[in-house]
């Protein structure tokens, strides 16, 4: 037997959209590189100032795709209970990233990338479109912001 409840309402769907971006430790980050061969890789972030920031290191796949493309699709939970992200990425070497948004994922992860002895950089990702659903039924009105500003 198939139970469903009634889709929520738009501000209901940002407020616990913006509840998991403040709760979740991870989310996957789908990039491409130019050669258009994709990676997919799972990342902490934090949320903050209205954008999601990432570090990895440079060399990576993720670190030169984001760093070369310049966007990237990310992904929170599973097939029924989803929120994509697509953004705008924009790279802070560890001696150049905000402090508060330095602080902000330190507060959130516990690791502070800036005092690794490998080298790290940071990725801001600008969200320019999010989109949040809690199974088919709530497909319609899934997007929650586009072209950067929100609907909701």
């Amino acid at each position: 037997m198939k139970i469903t409840k009634p889709p929520r309402a738009p501000e209901q769907r940002k407020r616990d959209l913006l509840d998991r971006l403040e709760k979740e430790m991870d989310v996957w980050v789908a990039t491409a590189g130019t050669d258009g061969l994709p990676c997919l890789v799972p990342l902490w972030f934090v949320w903050h100032d209205e954008c999601l920031w990432l570090a990895t290191r440079p060399a990576t796949p993720t670190g030169r795709n984001l760093r070369d493309g310049g966007r990237a699709r990310l992904a929170l939970g599973d097939t029924l209970d989803v929120v994509l992200v697509d953004g705008d990425a924009e790279m802070y070497d560890a001696d150049e990233v905000p402090d508060a948004a330095a602080e902000a994922f330190l507060a959130k992860t516990g690791w502070d990338p800036r005092a690794d002895k490998a080298p790290y950089v940071y990725f801001r990702v600008r969200p320019r479109v999010v989109q949040a659903r809690n199974g088919e039924h709530e497909m319609r009105g899934r997007y929650l912001l586009r072209d950067g500003a929100w609907v909701v």
